[in-house]
């Protein structure tokens, strides 16, 4: 829920627009709060996302948004199961599989946000794989190519706390060999995996270091201009 006002969200836009003007290969997608993007989209300069989904096409659930209407606004990309959802919200994964069946069929790129609560936890990686299996439930080989894994640890969100690049890769590799038991061999080598948690500019280029990432999705660093800004300058290199 934030930035607060079209005047603000336009302004830090703005900057983020200018200051990665000149990057070579890094390709960003800014996904703010539903209310903004008509807004950005008018503004131009980066692919656009929405931050939730609702799972029907149409009637009478107030307050929801549907894939048609993201896509109506000018967004592309929607972010789906992400912690604070799960975490805060009491989002459960059978309610995520309804969100990103709906938004693959509706052509949107998806990103499935997946990750542990507790990395001490013996069964961490089963965690994840049952997350995966769940979500992914009844979910077509033929949208499989719309698909995008986030791994994000819950126990790293916010905390200053960050896997090692060793065992992102390990996770990465876990990731795409559950998708290889779910959607298939095609599937597990082309998902793109991103690292979200705790991501930062001191961190960004260890994150995107590790064997198996193929970029980061930014929290809390995406609302200050200039943090954001590095970001991406250390992904274009």
């Amino acid at each position: 829920m934030n930035p607060q006002t079209t005047e603000q969200v336009a302004g830090l836009y703005k900057k983020i627009v200018s200051g990665t003007k000149r990057r070579r290969k890094s390709k960003i997608v800014i996904a703010p709060p539903f209310v903004f993007i008509t807004a950005l989209k008018k503004i131009g300069g980066t692919e656009l996302g929405a931050q939730d989904v609702f799972w029907e096409n149409e009637g009478a659930y107030t307050g929801e948004v549907s894939a048609k209407m993201i896509k109506s606004a000018g967004a592309n990309y929607v972010i789906v199961g992400h912690s604070e959802r799960r975490e805060i919200l009491g989002e459960t994964d059978e309610m995520i599989n309804k969100k990103i069946r709906a938004a693959l069929k509706a052509g949107l790129k998806t990103v499935l946000c997946v990750g542990e609560r507790d990395r001490n936890d013996p069964n961490f990686q089963n965690f994840v794989k049952k997350e995966l299996e769940a979500d992914l439930s009844g979910v077509s080989k033929a949208h499989a190519g719309n698909l995008i894994i986030a791994y994000e640890p819950i126990w790293a969100i916010g905390t200053g706390h960050t896997p090692s690049a060793d065992d992102i890769f390990e996770m990465a590799t876990y990731i795409r060999r559950s998708i290889f038991d779910i959607l298939g061999k095609k599937a597990a080598y082309e998902t793109p995996v991103l690292y979200g948690g705790s991501v930062d500019r001191k961190n960004a280029g260890r994150f995107l270091r590790a064997k198996g990432i193929n970029g980061l999705l930014v929290g809390g660093a995406s609302v200050a201009a200039q943090e954001f800004i590095s970001i991406v300058s250390a992904a274009d290199v």
